[in-house]
């Protein structure tokens, strides 16, 4: 990016963590200049001015009394766009999934192929799960036990954890029951075999691969903060994933996909406006919106394009965005994408935390190199006042 590409506040904000007032403190205190465009009445901000603010602002902030900071390499949220390691995920959607994974971690091996041992026993125990268990809720179980049959799962070495991360993938995959005979030997049409009996077609495969690829990462979210302060107490590897899988089981992260893939199913049958009423009277319309892209989630338009949908699904699904006045995010459209290909409401969850894994695993190797243990915070006590 060029040095005097110019943000505007909302952008700045955005890339500092900061408010607004935040920003007009600094204008007031000469750390930010505020640069004016002809024929425009908003105030922008150089980016390197920005860029170099950040630099100071972020790396001394104190070490008590406030939450220890997690610095990443990983993935930058900004300008209205997703990055990994500095190259935007959107251009990335045509790249396999496993070469995006290993490169996250920082390289290693492209072969994901689950262990025999763990896949034969990772069947077997969530074969035991009852029938009306979510297809999701056998990932957890699956992490756990390709966890017991690694003896070396607390070497926390970064070439250790890189060759054991495409294994662990691959199995969270392949033990879900199979539906179909998958196409090739990619993690995306390995997936998608266990999520719907129809066969793909080059462009269902592009597409599954594409939300994998989009899902990766996304710098810290509840489940991948859960993943750093695991990593933090130096957990291994499964540990952490399963921490993370904790936290995407909350019905405002990764269990949104089902309750959007419903949303499309009512609409297809009673009407978008009597579906985004529905579920706005139970709290909220999921699907549409995002606070970190204020012009639109980046990543449900690329995933949007390459989604072969249906003419009469289609039409619902812009019934919906029409009458919802909103932008869609990343969770409409792989509901979109779990329409389009017969699956069912779970699916979208579970390519959530397929692809997150990945992201997961890069942030846990990073955070093994920091000093172990830092996430101490200082509580506010509003209980009774102790006795004398």
């Amino acid at each position: 990016m060029a040095d005097d590409q110019l943000l505007t506040t909302a952008e700045v904000a955005q890339r500092l963590r900061i408010k607004p007032e935040t920003i007009y403190a600094y204008v007031s205190r000469g750390l930010l200049t505020r640069v004016k465009v002809p024929g425009e009445r908003i105030s922008r901000f150089r980016l390197s001015d920005v860029e170099r603010l950040a630099s100071r602002t972020q790396g001394t902030r104190p070490e008590r009394d406030a939450a220890p900071a997690m610095r990443t390499a990983i993935t930058l949220i900004a300008y209205n766009r997703l990055f990994y390691r500095g190259r935007e995920a959107a251009s990335l959607v045509d790249t396999p999934f496993e070469q995006v994974a290993t490169w996250l971690w920082g390289g290693g091996a492209t072969e994901f192929a689950a262990p025999g041992e763990a896949l034969e026993r990772a069947r077997s125990a969530s074969a035991h799960l009852p029938p009306h268990a979510r297809l999701a809720d056998r990932l957890p179980v699956i992490v756990a036990v390709v966890a017991a049959t690694d003896p070396l799962r607390f070497d926390l070495s970064p070439s250790t954890v890189v060759t054991r991360a495409p294994e662990l993938v691959a199995t969270m995959v392949d033990a879900l029951p199979a539906r179909g005979e998958p196409a090739d030997r990619t993690v995306a049409a390995r997936l998608w075999s266990r999520l719907t009996e129809r066969a793909p077609s080059a462009r269902d495969l592009r597409a599954i691969n594409a939300a994998l690829v989009l899902l990766a990462d996304h710098d810290l979210a509840a489940s991948t903060i859960a993943v750093r302060v695991a990593a933090s107490t130096r957990a291994h590897p499964y540990a952490v994933v399963s921490a993370g899988l904790g936290a995407l089981d909350g019905p405002m992260h990764g269990a949104v996909g089902a309750g959007v893939y419903r949303l499309i199913e009512t609409a297809a049958r009673d009407g978008a406006a009597s579906a985004i009423a529905e579920h706005l009277r139970s709290g909220g319309l999921p699907g549409f919106g995002h606070s970190l892209y204020p012009d639109g989630d980046p990543r449900a338009r690329a995933l949007l394009d390459l989604v072969p949908i249906p003419d009469d699904l289609q039409v619902t699904l812009d019934d919906l965005v029409r009458t919802a006045n909103a932008k869609p995010n990343i969770d409409f459209a792989v509901a979109a994408l779990a329409h389009s290909a017969g699956m069912g409401a779970g699916a979208a969850e579970v390519i959530f935390a397929v692809a997150r894994t990945a992201g997961w695993i890069a942030h846990a190797i990073e955070e093994y190199a920091q000093p172990p243990h830092r996430f101490r915070w200082s509580s506010g006590y509003t209980g009774p006042t102790p006795e004398a």
